[in-house]
């Protein structure tokens, strides 16, 4: 697998084009030193479980992968944890306050943007609400619905990372419960 450093051709602390490959995962500036690492950005997935055994899946409005299935989650902002980012997120496509959030697991995952692959580093999160009264479909979510855990089919999301995540959501069912 390539490493996605190959996209960058100058500096970005200065602006030089003798940015060459450092080693595997970094490049280094041959006129102002500078050593850039490319590292996975981060990202968050919400578990929201009823009571019932359900999981509110979303289903996306954009791309990539639009019209298939997602659970709601997105990039962490500058300066906002990974838990902060989950509950923000959430509340942004779905309407609904988190009140608590556990962690789960994470998967590394690639996700096209803007033409460009991003790489990723997925974490998993249980997240509690209270009310769910406020459920509505924002921001880049088309559609919301709770489907039972046990009728979720990993083939019908369509980012590798969430099909991983929900094949673990099922291995882990009673714990999230």
């Amino acid at each position: 697998m390539r490493h996605p450093l190959h996209l960058f051709s100058y500096c970005p602390k200065c602006g030089s084009d003798k940015f060459t490959e450092n080693d595997f995962k970094s490049k280094r500036c041959g006129d102002c030193g500078f050593t850039y690492y490319f590292n996975p950005l981060a990202a968050t997935v919400g578990i929201i479980t009823n009571g019932r055994g359900e999981v509110l899946v979303a289903r996306r409005a954009k791309e990539p992968a639009k019209g298939t299935l997602d659970l709601p989650g997105g990039f962490c902002d500058s300066y906002e944890t990974a838990e902060e980012g989950v509950m923000r997120e959430i509340e942004e496509e779905t309407g609904l306050r988190v009140n608590a959030t556990r962690y789960l697991f994470s998967i590394p995952n690639t996700y096209v943007y803007s033409g460009m692959e991003l790489h990723t580093m997925d974490m998993f999160f249980l997240c509690t609400v209270d009310n769910t009264t406020a459920l509505t479909a924002d921001d880049d979510v088309a559609e919301l619905q709770w489907i039972a855990i046990d009728k979720l089919r990993s083939e019908d999301f369509g980012l590798a990372s969430i099909r991983k995540g929900i094949e673990r959501v099922k291995e882990i069912k009673n714990t999230l419960l």
